[in-house]
């Protein structure tokens, strides 16, 4: 159920019924020449759309910006700083929470690493100030990155506005993809932090977008439609 389309008394009937909402998490990033700077957001909030279609909860509205490092100096990545994100992630939540919610699931739809702890890290101050809230936290993508290991996807190593991400983007909005980018992989100099992070992944692709279909986007989209649909009937039977 979306929350953006309810009045004041439709919201407080269904958070009253359900006790279970959902904030997603994306990002304003590049993702190649060919992908929107929102495939982030796109990805995690038609998820979770879908799965509130197939079992009962609220789904808030999406977040649209996160903690993007490694393409933060691309054009159109327009990233916040972690502490920013946390706040967010604790208040919508204590917001959640106050208002009769008492199972909160934080999805995202962006896999950085800090960007992910951002959240946990929430999480983990949301369950020590309030003993009845249950948390989950998920990245989105990630599921989609484990149901390609199965075959679906080909390409080893992708990342990033690659295989995976046009293929999605190709079956929820074929309009929003513009051709395709060339495959490409980041070069960076690990351990070493890297300062001109374009220079070394001027493309901002990792993976190969030629290998993508609308096909393979749907498996993808549905695996991931079913591991929230899981969690979500796990959580409600928690929080009931």
């Amino acid at each position: 159920m979306r929350v953006d389309r309810m009045t004041m008394t439709e919201f407080e009937q269904a958070v009253r019924a359900l006790r279970v909402a959902l904030v997603p998490f994306g990002s304003v990033e590049e993702h190649g020449r060919h992908l929107p700077l929102s495939t982030d957001t796109l990805q995690v909030w038609q998820v979770a759309l879908e799965a509130a279609r197939r079992v009962p909860f609220l789904v808030c509205p999406p977040v649209h910006y996160g903690y993007c490092r490694s393409t933060r100096d691309h054009p159109g990545t327009l990233s916040i700083r972690p502490s920013t994100l946390r706040r967010i992630a604790f208040d919508l939540a204590e917001s959640l929470h106050r208002q009769g919610a008492r199972g909160v699931i934080l999805a995202s739809g962006h896999a950085g690493g800090v960007h992910m702890a951002a959240l946990e890290e929430a999480a983990e101050a949301l369950v020590d100030a309030f003993p009845d809230l249950d948390l989950a936290v998920v990245c989105e993508y990630r599921w989609a990155q484990e149901a390609g290991r199965g075959g679906v996807v080909s390409t080893v190593d992708d990342g990033h506005a690659g295989e995976i991400e046009t293929s999605r983007v190709q079956a929820l909005d074929p309009d929003l993809v513009k051709g395709l980018s060339p495959e490409e992989y980041p070069r960076f100099e690990k351990p070493f932090v890297a300062r001109d992070k374009r220079a070394q992944w001027p493309g901002g692709v990792w993976g190969n977008p030629a290998a993508a279909t609308p096909e393979k986007g749907w498996v993808l989209f549905e695996a991931s439609v079913g591991r929230l649909v899981g969690l979500v009937t796990q959580m409600r039977a928690r929080v009931a």
